[in-house]
This record gives C-alpha cells, sequence and structure tokens, in this order.
C-alpha cells in the first residue's frame, strides 16, 4: 500500500521502526491520560513522538508500530496520518515552512512570503532544498489571522511578515541562527502595531491606587 505523497519513488523504504526507551515513556504518559481499552485516543500524539524521532517524517514503519502499541488496525493509523498536514509522509528538510495562504494571509500578502521561501531555498512546495535546510508546503488556516501573514517553522510562529522580513528569517536560519518567533514586527502579541493606543494612564491623571 502507498501513502499518499507528490510521488511514491520519494519515499524511502524503511525496514522497522521502534520506540527508543526515551520515546516509548513519552508514549506510555501520552496513553496514561486515557482510560484502559480507550488507548487509540492517544494515536496523534504516539504518531507525533514518531515523526520526531523518525527525524520528522513518519516511515510507513512507524506507523505500523504505533499501531501495533495501541492495538489498532494499521488502516485507521494510516487514515490519521494521511488527513492532518501536520504528518509529513516523506522525507522534509530540516526547518519545515508551512506557509499560510488562506484569505486573510493572502489579503495581506502571503504571495511574497512563498515567493521568498522558493527563491531563499531554491526549490519549489514539496521539495528539499539542496543543502537540505528547507522544505515548504502551503496549509490553511494555522489561527494566526490577527498577525496576517504569517508561517510556522517547526513548532514555531513566526508572524506580521512580508517578504523582505521572510528574507531575512531564512537567511539567519541558514546561519545557524534560531530567529525570535511572533510577530516580526513592533507588536506585542496581537496588541496594535507600535503599542496600546487606548486606556494608556488614569483618567485626569491621578496616580494609581495602592492596594
Amino acid at each position: 500500500m502507498s501513502m499518499i505523497t507528490a510521488d511514491p519513488k520519494d519515499v524511502p523504504h524503511v525496514e522497522s521502526f521502534s520506540f527508543t526507551p526515551e520515546y516509548l515513556e513519552k508514549a506510555k504518559e501520552q496513553i496514561a491520560h486515557y482510560p484502559p481499552g480507550r488507548q487509540a485516543s492517544a494515536v496523534i500524539a504516539c504518531l507525533d513522538l514518531a515523526q520526531r524521532q523518525a527525524g520528522g517524517w513518519l516511515p510507513r514503519a512507524a506507523m505500523d508500530h504505533v499501531a501495533e502499541l495501541l492495538q489498532m488496525a494499521p488502516i485507521r493509523v494510516y487514515e490519521i496520518a494521511t488527513f492532518y498536514t501536520m504528518f509529513q509522509l516523506k522525507p522534509r528538510g530540516r526547518y519545515l515552512l508551512q506557509v499560510c495562504t488562506t484569505t486573510p494571509c493572502w489579503l495581506r500578502g502571503s504571495d511574497g512570503v512563498m515567493k521568498a521561501c522558493r527563491e531563499v531555498s531554491g526549490v519549489g512546495p514539496g521539495e528539499i532544498s539542496a543543502d537540505g535546510l528547507f522544505s515548504t508546503v502551503e496549509v490553511e488556516c494555522l489561527g494566526a489571522c490577527v498577525n496576517a501573514p504569517m508561517m510556522q517553522i517547526n513548532d514555531d510562529f513566526y508572524e506580521d511578515l512580508d517578504e523582505a522580513s521572510t528574507r531575512r528569517l531564512l537567511e539567519a536560519f541558514k546561519r545557524g541562527e534560531t530567529p525570535r518567533p511572533g510577530p516580526q514586527v513592533d507588536r506585542q502579541t496581537s496588541a496594535p502595531v507600535g503599542g496600546p493606543t487606548t486606556l494608556t494612564g488614569i483618567p485626569g491623571g491621578a496616580a494609581p491606587r495602592d492596594r
């Protein structure tokens, strides 16, 4: 059975997979959150752990191991792994660039973000850059619409992007740096750009009362 990928030849054959003691302990912690007989509820968490151990993607052998651990039919695990975009079914670069192109991000310039990713990495979506650093995928809403456009790089969100700031981010990663996640403009989380504009002082200039 072939997993859903751009091309089956892009998926290396992995003969076997099993959790290391460290990852097995983490998997057991996730399983323990659920009542006996409901261990299948931990499937997403266990697949995520398997993906991290495998270097950022899910070989079929890893999915089979999770199915055995959770006493699930393998097809049920394949269904979940092929449904959620958080799971990568073929090898990817060291940094996975998930560029949101849903309407709010698109209206705010996600085309420029995607252009910068393509030009800095030298490859298009779904491919690995020659240096093995970057893979780019186009995704739907990542839930940071107020700070659009944005993208997720591995586990971190980078927000309020444009073409120029995206280039700076990726060049920093190429130098081995880890840029600060979050807004890339003068904004604290989702507060107004430049700082607060209301409730900035006490009406009438009175000093705040001690509590």
